[in-house]
């Protein structure tokens, strides 16, 4: 049996934690992470489990989301048709300055932790376990050791990084996957051991790795789809019709009624909403 570290300090330091809780700067194009959207059977049970992990509830135009340091998880009711692996959005990523305080806090809580080892990257903890509802989540340690920063002053846990899908399964379908997400997002390309990287603000690692022939989209599965916050959205939108990128709902500013948002699918079936004003929150 791993020793577990005591978790007191951890709900001891979680409202402060939760006061850094906002939608990061953006890049240079404007863009920043934003959101992901859930669906799950029992929204309570759900929020239980985003508030065990550090995030704080609030309400956003009526809905259910919990806010983390960089980003939303907004949860809506309903049967999602399958987990998070298998999409284009294999799993989600959380840095906490001590994996062991936040997987002994997780198992209080009565939730297992498929698996705890050493991240192959830096040797520090890694963590990963799927929600309730099949969202997949890993738990990495930001202490200072390259290449993860130690996180902020008073902050415990923050959005770290999304790990993708990608097909066809090659070297030049990850690097595809790469390169469209720099030309469309801004992210900062870089390597990372094997792996090949794309960099927002919220997310340190957008990571291109798991090649899989099967991919389905994520539209009804537990993580429904992705979104970014941009900076003027409008011309934003025009830019992506302009290369070619087709919007699935137009841009709009009475969609949602404190935010413009629209909508489109990348080329791996993950939907992704784009927004403006979601940051004020």
């Amino acid at each position: 049996m791993r020793k577990l570290v005591c978790t007191a300090s951890l709900a001891a330091f979680l409202p402060l934690a939760s006061c850094w809780a906002q939608i990061y700067p953006p890049n240079e194009m404007g863009v920043s992470l934003g959101q992901w959207h859930t669906i799950a059977p029992d929204v309570e049970a759900a929020k239980k489990f985003w508030g065990v992990l550090g995030g704080t509830h609030i309400k956003i135009d009526g809905v259910d989301a919990m806010k983390f340091p960089g980003v939303f998880v907004f949860i809506v009711k309903g049967t999602p048709t399958g987990p998070s692996v298998g999409t284009g959005i294999n799993h989600v990523g959380f840095g906490a300055l001590n994996v062991l305080n936040a997987v002994a806090n997780l198992e209080a809580a009565g939730y297992k932790v498929a698996r705890v080892n050493n991240s192959p990257l830096n040797g520090q903890h890694v963590a990963q376990l799927a929600n309730p509802d099949g969202v997949e989540v890993e738990i990495t340690e930001e202490a200072g050791v390259d290449p993860y920063p130690r996180l902020p002053e008073g902050r415990l846990i923050e959005s770290n990084h999304i790990h993708f899908s990608f097909g066809p399964v090659n070297d030049e379908g990850r690097k595809t996957m790469q390169e469209w997400y720099v030309k469309t997002f801004g992210a900062k390309p870089r390597p990372l051991g094997r792996e090949l990287t794309g960099d927002i603000p919220g997310v340190k690692f957008m990571r291109f790795g798991f090649p899989s022939e099967g991919l389905v989209p994520t539209k009804g599965r537990a993580v429904d789809y992705m979104g970014y916050e941009v900076k003027d959205l409008e011309a934003f939108c025009k830019k992506l019709e302009a290369s070619g990128v087709k919007l699935t709902a137009p841009y709009s500013k009475s969609r949602h009624k404190s935010f413009a948002s629209a909508e489109m699918v990348d080329p791996w079936g993950i939907t992704i909403e784009l927004t403006e004003g979601l940051n004020k929150f």
